[in-house]
């Protein structure tokens, strides 16, 4: 494991997307697990400029996100889709057919599940996954519970993570359901980056990777991959002992 302790947010943000710049150099067509919310906002930022500059080509990149509320259209501004795309996909030159998400419309929820899970067997092994942790240590919406969930499922929210979420809509109809990638699919990646901002997750952070491991703390399980990389700001990290 490889801790990154930054002085702020922007360092943070350019750190991630300076590792995914160095993988994308070595490997044109690699396979990127993206995620979203706040936090890689401005990883995102950082390689737009990148390309905008010249110094960053996504044509043969393929994406797949981590998950997606259950009951959103891909237009809906508060879906996962419509996130990456004005947050990223629009600014470079990807092709949106090689960028993929859960269906979080299918009416068959069990369907939702297989049909992901099956994209993600054909797509193959993600060169990096990009990863947040939630305030109660949920990574992708792997919420607390006790047993870790392997596979895409369609998971109920806590009500924990749906007040944290409720900023976002305004007419606060929050979805309490969402599909997510399962653990096993997260740590199939060969790195993995979980990146970090801001005091409210210092606690949540520090024991995730110094406590226990247990699907109680769900990120818990990252210190179990052999290539794991963690960004965080001072805020979040300062408790935090750095190892490169």
């Amino acid at each position: 494991m490889e801790i990154i302790v930054t002085e702020d947010y922007e360092s943070m943000s350019r750190s991630a997307a300076e590792i995914i710049l160095r993988q994308l150099k070595d490997k044109p067509d690699s396979i990127l697990g993206l995620a979203t919310g706040s936090t890689p906002e401005g990883m995102y930022r950082c390689l737009i400029k990148a390309y905008e500059e010249g110094t960053a080509d996504f044509s043969k990149v393929q994406t797949v996100n981590l998950d997606e509320y259950i009951g959103l259209k891909g237009t809906h501004p508060q879906s996962f889709r419509y996130y990456m795309d004005t947050k990223f996909f629009d600014w470079v030159n990807i092709s949106k057919k090689s960028t993929y998400m859960p269906d979080g419309m299918e009416l068959c929820i069990d369907k939702i599940a297989d049909d992901y899970e099956k994209k993600l067997e054909e797509i193959g092994k993600r060169d990096i996954q990009i990863l947040g942790i939630g305030g109660n240590g949920h990574i992708g919406f792997n919420e607390p519970a006790d047993s870790f969930a392997e596979y895409v499922n369609v998971v109920e929210l806590t009500e924990e993570t749906i007040a944290a979420n409720s900023r976002f809509f305004s007419d606060g109809n929050v979805p309490k359901r969402a599909v997510t990638m399962g653990i096993k699919d997260i740590m199939s990646a060969e790195r993995i980056i979980l990146i970090v901002s801001g005091s409210s997750k210092r606690g949540i952070l520090k024991k995730a990777l110094y406590g226990g491991i247990t699907p109680k703390v769900p990120a818990s399980i990252l210190r179990l991959h052999p290539n794991l990389v963690v960004i965080a700001d001072r805020e979040a990290g300062e408790e935090l002992e750095e190892v490169r």
